[in-house]
Protein backbone atom coordinates (compact mmCIF):
# COMPACT_ATOMS: atom_id res chain seq x y z
CA UNK A 1 0.00 0.00 0.00
CA UNK A 2 1.83 3.25 -0.86
CA UNK A 3 1.96 6.00 1.58
CA UNK A 4 0.29 9.77 0.01
CA UNK A 5 3.02 11.41 1.99
CA UNK A 6 5.40 9.38 0.05
CA UNK A 7 3.68 9.63 -3.07
CA UNK A 8 3.59 13.60 -2.62
CA UNK A 9 7.28 14.09 -1.94
CA UNK A 10 7.93 11.67 -5.31
CA UNK A 11 5.43 14.30 -6.85
CA UNK A 12 7.57 17.37 -5.61
CA UNK A 13 11.06 15.43 -6.28
CA UNK A 14 10.21 14.66 -9.87
CA UNK A 15 8.59 18.30 -11.02
CA UNK A 16 11.90 19.47 -9.22
CA UNK A 17 14.27 16.98 -10.95
CA UNK A 18 12.58 17.49 -14.21
CA UNK A 19 15.37 17.96 -17.15
CA UNK A 20 13.59 20.89 -18.80
CA UNK A 21 13.52 22.91 -16.30
CA UNK A 22 17.39 22.68 -15.31
CA UNK A 23 16.80 22.95 -11.42
CA UNK A 24 18.98 19.88 -10.54
CA UNK A 25 21.11 17.60 -12.90
CA UNK A 26 21.90 13.86 -12.53
CA UNK A 27 22.18 13.60 -8.39
CA UNK A 28 22.20 17.69 -7.47
CA UNK A 29 19.64 18.52 -4.76
CA UNK A 30 17.08 16.94 -2.59
CA UNK A 31 14.03 16.76 -1.02
CA UNK A 32 12.05 15.99 2.42
CA UNK A 33 8.72 15.78 3.78
CA UNK A 34 7.86 15.79 7.71
CA UNK A 35 6.22 12.50 8.71
CA UNK A 36 5.38 13.73 12.91
CA UNK A 37 6.69 14.92 15.47
CA UNK A 38 9.72 12.64 15.74
CA UNK A 39 10.47 11.23 11.89
CA UNK A 40 10.91 12.63 8.56
CA UNK A 41 11.93 11.16 5.49
CA UNK A 42 14.87 12.57 3.07
CA UNK A 43 15.88 12.01 -0.43
CA UNK A 44 19.20 9.17 -0.16
CA UNK A 45 22.57 10.17 -0.81
CA UNK A 46 23.50 9.74 -4.96
CA UNK A 47 19.82 9.20 -6.11
CA UNK A 48 18.26 11.46 -8.15
CA UNK A 49 15.19 13.72 -8.07
CA UNK A 50 13.70 13.49 -11.35
CA UNK A 51 13.99 9.44 -11.26
CA UNK A 52 13.41 9.16 -7.35
CA UNK A 53 11.37 5.77 -6.52
CA UNK A 54 10.14 4.80 -2.69
CA UNK A 55 13.32 2.90 -2.15
CA UNK A 56 15.74 5.81 -2.47
CA UNK A 57 13.49 7.91 0.20
CA UNK A 58 15.05 7.14 4.01
CA UNK A 59 12.48 7.66 7.33
CA UNK A 60 15.10 9.51 9.84
CA UNK A 61 15.01 10.28 13.19
CA UNK A 62 15.21 14.16 14.09
CA UNK A 63 16.14 13.53 17.72
CA UNK A 64 19.58 11.93 16.48
CA UNK A 65 20.50 14.54 13.87
CA UNK A 66 19.43 17.59 15.74
CA UNK A 67 22.13 17.61 18.53
CA UNK A 68 24.82 17.90 16.06
CA UNK A 69 24.28 21.62 15.63
CA UNK A 70 25.56 22.61 18.37
CA UNK A 71 28.39 20.56 18.02
CA UNK A 72 31.98 21.58 16.58
CA UNK A 73 34.91 19.91 15.38
CA UNK A 74 32.94 16.53 14.49
CA UNK A 75 35.11 14.61 11.59
CA UNK A 76 33.55 13.60 8.57
CA UNK A 77 33.49 10.21 9.79
CA UNK A 78 31.57 11.00 12.87
CA UNK A 79 28.84 12.51 10.35
CA UNK A 80 28.43 9.92 8.48
CA UNK A 81 27.91 7.52 11.50
CA UNK A 82 24.91 9.84 13.13
CA UNK A 83 23.54 9.98 8.99
CA UNK A 84 23.44 6.50 9.35
CA UNK A 85 22.48 6.01 12.31
CA UNK A 86 19.18 8.63 12.31
CA UNK A 87 17.88 5.53 9.78
CA UNK A 88 14.54 3.88 11.50
CA UNK A 89 15.20 1.33 9.11
CA UNK A 90 18.97 0.10 9.43
CA UNK A 91 19.10 -1.59 5.72
CA UNK A 92 17.49 1.56 3.99
CA UNK A 93 20.11 3.97 2.24
CA UNK A 94 22.73 6.65 3.32
CA UNK A 95 20.50 9.64 3.77
CA UNK A 96 21.50 13.06 2.35
CA UNK A 97 24.38 14.75 3.78
CA UNK A 98 22.12 17.56 3.74
CA UNK A 99 19.62 16.12 6.21
CA UNK A 100 20.52 17.56 9.25
CA UNK A 101 19.32 21.14 7.31
CA UNK A 102 16.25 19.05 6.67
CA UNK A 103 15.55 18.01 9.84
CA UNK A 104 15.78 21.82 11.28
CA UNK A 105 13.66 23.30 8.68
CA UNK A 106 11.08 20.88 8.92
CA UNK A 107 11.27 21.43 13.19
CA UNK A 108 9.59 25.10 12.46
CA UNK A 109 6.26 25.86 12.84
CA UNK A 110 3.84 24.96 9.63
CA UNK A 111 6.57 23.50 7.66
CA UNK A 112 6.15 20.17 6.06
CA UNK A 113 7.66 19.82 2.44
CA UNK A 114 11.44 21.11 1.85
CA UNK A 115 13.07 21.52 -1.75
CA UNK A 116 16.83 21.77 -2.50
CA UNK A 117 18.29 22.75 -5.98
CA UNK A 118 21.42 24.01 -7.70
CA UNK A 119 18.79 25.96 -10.11
CA UNK A 120 20.71 27.32 -12.97
CA UNK A 121 19.84 30.81 -13.52
CA UNK A 122 19.38 31.37 -9.34
CA UNK A 123 22.93 30.19 -9.41
CA UNK A 124 24.05 32.79 -11.82
CA UNK A 125 23.35 35.06 -9.45
CA UNK A 126 24.73 33.17 -6.22
CA UNK A 127 28.02 32.50 -7.92
CA UNK A 128 28.09 36.51 -8.63
CA UNK A 129 28.43 39.58 -6.30
CA UNK A 130 25.08 40.65 -7.11
CA UNK A 131 23.75 37.84 -4.85
CA UNK A 132 22.89 39.35 -1.69
CA UNK A 133 20.78 42.11 -3.60
CA UNK A 134 18.50 38.62 -5.31
CA UNK A 135 18.21 37.48 -1.80
CA UNK A 136 17.03 41.05 0.12
CA UNK A 137 14.94 42.54 -2.57
CA UNK A 138 12.07 42.12 -4.62
CA UNK A 139 11.07 43.55 -8.47
CA UNK A 140 7.42 42.15 -9.22
CA UNK A 141 4.47 40.98 -7.57
CA UNK A 142 4.32 36.87 -8.21
CA UNK A 143 7.95 37.13 -6.74
CA UNK A 144 6.50 38.38 -3.64
CA UNK A 145 3.49 35.89 -3.92
CA UNK A 146 5.54 32.82 -3.49
CA UNK A 147 8.74 33.30 -2.49
CA UNK A 148 8.01 35.91 0.00
CA UNK A 149 9.38 39.80 0.86
CA UNK A 150 12.46 38.40 1.09
CA UNK A 151 14.81 35.44 1.10
CA UNK A 152 17.22 34.30 3.88
CA UNK A 153 21.07 34.84 2.04
CA UNK A 154 23.88 32.45 3.37
CA UNK A 155 27.29 33.29 2.77
CA UNK A 156 29.40 30.16 0.98
CA UNK A 157 30.00 27.63 3.40
CA UNK A 158 31.24 23.78 3.34
CA UNK A 159 28.11 21.38 2.78
CA UNK A 160 26.71 19.27 5.62
CA UNK A 161 26.89 20.14 9.24
CA UNK A 162 28.43 23.60 8.67
CA UNK A 163 26.12 24.23 5.99
CA UNK A 164 23.02 23.21 8.48
CA UNK A 165 24.43 25.60 10.96
CA UNK A 166 25.20 28.21 8.92
CA UNK A 167 21.66 27.75 7.71
CA UNK A 168 20.02 28.01 11.22
CA UNK A 169 21.69 30.70 12.49
CA UNK A 170 20.99 32.99 9.46
CA UNK A 171 17.27 31.58 8.90
CA UNK A 172 16.76 32.78 12.96
CA UNK A 173 18.39 36.10 12.57
CA UNK A 174 16.25 36.25 9.08
CA UNK A 175 12.92 35.16 11.36
CA UNK A 176 13.76 37.89 14.55
CA UNK A 177 14.16 40.71 11.92
CA UNK A 178 11.46 40.31 9.66
CA UNK A 179 8.88 37.83 12.32
CA UNK A 180 8.19 35.53 9.95
CA UNK A 181 9.33 32.66 8.65
CA UNK A 182 11.32 32.22 4.98
CA UNK A 183 10.19 30.77 1.66
CA UNK A 184 13.10 30.87 0.34
CA UNK A 185 16.87 30.37 1.17
CA UNK A 186 19.58 31.32 -0.85
CA UNK A 187 23.23 29.79 -0.52
CA UNK A 188 25.94 31.31 -2.05
CA UNK A 189 28.15 29.73 -5.16
CA UNK A 190 25.65 26.44 -4.35
CA UNK A 191 21.87 26.49 -4.65
CA UNK A 192 18.56 27.50 -3.13
CA UNK A 193 16.46 25.87 -0.34
CA UNK A 194 12.50 26.61 -0.91
CA UNK A 195 9.88 25.58 2.02
CA UNK A 196 6.40 25.77 2.80
CA UNK A 197 3.37 23.54 4.28
CA UNK A 198 2.79 21.90 1.12
CA UNK A 199 4.77 19.77 -1.85
CA UNK A 200 2.91 22.64 -4.16
CA UNK A 201 4.05 25.82 -2.29
CA UNK A 202 7.63 24.49 -2.20
CA UNK A 203 7.54 23.89 -6.21
CA UNK A 204 5.83 27.53 -6.32
CA UNK A 205 8.09 29.10 -4.16
CA UNK A 206 11.41 27.31 -6.33
CA UNK A 207 9.76 27.70 -10.21
CA UNK A 208 9.00 31.42 -9.12
CA UNK A 209 12.36 32.13 -7.80
CA UNK A 210 14.06 30.69 -11.06
CA UNK A 211 11.61 33.44 -13.07
CA UNK A 212 12.59 35.68 -10.96
CA UNK A 213 16.48 34.66 -11.15
CA UNK A 214 15.89 35.20 -15.01
CA UNK A 215 13.83 38.62 -14.43
CA UNK A 216 17.01 40.00 -12.41
CA UNK A 217 19.78 38.62 -15.02
CA UNK A 218 17.99 40.29 -17.57
CA UNK A 219 17.61 43.60 -16.20
CA UNK A 220 20.86 43.60 -14.94
CA UNK A 221 22.07 43.34 -18.49
CA UNK A 222 20.02 46.63 -19.28
CA UNK A 223 20.84 48.75 -16.25
CA UNK A 224 18.95 47.65 -13.78
CA UNK A 225 17.40 45.37 -12.20
CA UNK A 226 14.63 47.98 -10.69
CA UNK A 227 13.71 47.48 -7.29
CA UNK A 228 10.40 47.75 -5.39
CA UNK A 229 10.49 50.23 -2.51
CA UNK A 230 9.85 48.74 1.13
CA UNK A 231 6.66 50.37 0.64
CA UNK A 232 5.58 48.27 -2.57
CA UNK A 233 6.18 44.79 -0.81
CA UNK A 234 4.56 45.69 1.90
CA UNK A 235 1.82 46.47 -0.25
CA UNK A 236 1.41 43.85 -2.13
CA UNK A 237 2.37 41.54 0.72
CA UNK A 238 -0.81 42.59 2.98
CA UNK A 239 -3.38 42.72 -0.37
CA UNK A 240 -6.76 40.48 0.21
CA UNK A 241 -6.69 39.50 -3.47
CA UNK A 242 -2.84 38.67 -3.08
CA UNK A 243 -3.72 35.93 0.15
CA UNK A 244 -6.67 34.43 -1.75
CA UNK A 245 -4.26 33.61 -4.55
CA UNK A 246 -1.68 32.07 -2.11
CA UNK A 247 -4.53 30.16 -0.81
CA UNK A 248 -5.32 28.98 -3.96
CA UNK A 249 -1.72 28.30 -5.11
CA UNK A 250 -2.29 26.06 -1.60
CA UNK A 251 1.07 28.04 -0.24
Amino acid sequence: MQNPIIQDLLTLSHELGREDRGLAMLGEGNTSTRLGEETFLVKASGTSLGTLKEEDVVQCRQSALLPMLDKEGLTDQEVDDALLDSRVDKKAKKPSVEAVFHAWLLSLPGIKFIGHTHATTVNQILCSPRAPDFAAHRMFPDEIVCCGTASVFVPYTDPGLKLAQAIRRETDAFIQKLQRQPRVILMQNHGIITLGATWQAVLSAMLMAEKSAKVFVGAALLGGPVFFSADNVARIAGRPDEAYRQRALKM
